[in-house]
């Protein structure tokens, strides 16, 4: 058996329907912020419970656009989570600003008890990552950036639909940005992203900045950027989002029946699954004893299981103008070093998922 880490073959099998809506959009030439972008845009806010959405090129500049709605840029410092994907910190440095990092908990979200430490009089922003599905601790963010004045833009790109105390994910900040990459949650054919807020001021910023700053055709209000979402993008998006909802159950679901099996295997660590946050899986991420002859063995096995991520952002070659030294960010370091990922998406079969598990007691049992 193999079990692929990548299901976008499974989910586009049978797309007879979507093609049939592609045709139908292709006629019209509406192909630039057109109507299914505007369909698309609305039906996302009412997902999210949000007044606005803003469909732009990527979740990374969802980021960049949203911390430029606020003047962020050279000279500034952001403060984001030392763990997570570089487009977190891509987007603080397209604007010229400094991230500034700190480490993780075993939620693999940002420490909250670490930020104000971070703090400095060059700090205007926090970008908490609500990475793997999981949500960092929006009360005490919200807590922190209020006594000190600054803004919270959230990268909920790997965490549509995910909540803490009943409260979705990216409508706690500012705005919210997401991602709709390929293997999102929420997916399309190719990059795209979007931002949420419930600030009209801050949604009419936001739609100038991502398309060259045009008010119209022919009067520029401010400089902006070329990152609109792509209007055949949208189709494909309008089509994918009503099951939205469904998808997240279904990896929560898997979660949970990989949880059952592998607490029971005593080399297995499974993290904080804290109750008052609904976690939605865009990863299944968990720590294991002699993890990389684990992760060997799997592939092996044909399980293509992954590292998110085997060499931490501050020991990147990139961001070595940080000049973080060794050993800044233990968590992050640890996590490196014993986490594993598993495959957990909506298409895996029981069969499927009973072969991770037998795959994993196997190695343990070998050694």
């Amino acid at each position: 058996m193999k079990v692929n880490y990548s299901y976008l073959p499974r989910q586009f099998a049978n797309i007879d329907d979507l093609l049939e809506n592609i045709k139908k959009f292709v006629k019209t030439g509406d192909f630039t912020l057109g109507k299914p972008l505007e369909d698309f845009e609305k039906k996302f806010a009412r997902l999210m419970g949000s007044k606005f959405a803003i469909g732009v090129n990527s979740g990374t500049d969802a980021i960049k656009l949203s911390l430029k709605a606020f003047g962020i840029g050279r000279g500034d410092e952001v403060i984001t989570a030392a763990n997570t994907f570089v487009a977190t910190v891509g987007a603080i440095n397209e604007l010229g600003a400094k991230p500034v990092f700190v480490d993780c908990d075993d939620t693999f979200c940002m420490n909250v008890d670490l930020v104000e430490k971070a703090i400095t009089n060059k700090t205007k922003a926090i970008v908490p990552v609500h990475f793997t599905g999981y949500m960092a601790n929006m009360k005490k963010i919200n807590k922190i950036a209020k006594k000190n004045n600054l803004i919270v833009i959230e990268d909920a790109c790997q965490s549509i639909l995910a909540s803490q105390d009943g409260k979705i994910a990216g409508t706690w900040g500012a705005t919210g940005c997401f991602s709709l990459h390929p293997l999102k949650n929420l997916n399309v054919w190719s990059d795209g992203g979007v931002i949420i807020t419930e600030n009209a001021k801050l949604n009419s910023k936001l739609r100038l900045l991502r398309n060259h700053g045009l008010k119209n055709r022919n009067e520029i209000q401010i400089m902006g950027f070329n990152s609109r979402l792509d209007t055949i993008q949208a189709v494909v998006g309008n089509w994918l989002i009503p099951q939205t909802k469904k998808i997240a159950d279904q990896r929560i679901k898997n979660a949970k029946y990989y949880d059952q099996s592998f607490s029971k295997v005593p080399q297995i660590r499974i993290p904080h699954r804290p109750k008052r946050m609904k976690i939605v899986y865009h990863l299944y991420v968990i720590f294991a004893e002699q993890r990389d002859k684990l992760l060997e063995y799997c592939h092996k096995k044909n399980i293509e299981a992954k590292i998110h991520y085997p060499i931490p952002l501050y020991q990147q070659e990139a961001l070595k103008f940080l000049s973080y030294p060794k050993g800044s960010f233990p968590v992050t370091d640890y996590h490196s070093k014993n986490i594993i990922t598993f495959p957990v998406d909506q298409h895996l079969t029981k069969d499927e998922l009973n072969y991770v598990i037998k795959t994993v007691k196997e190695f343990y049992e070998k050694k």
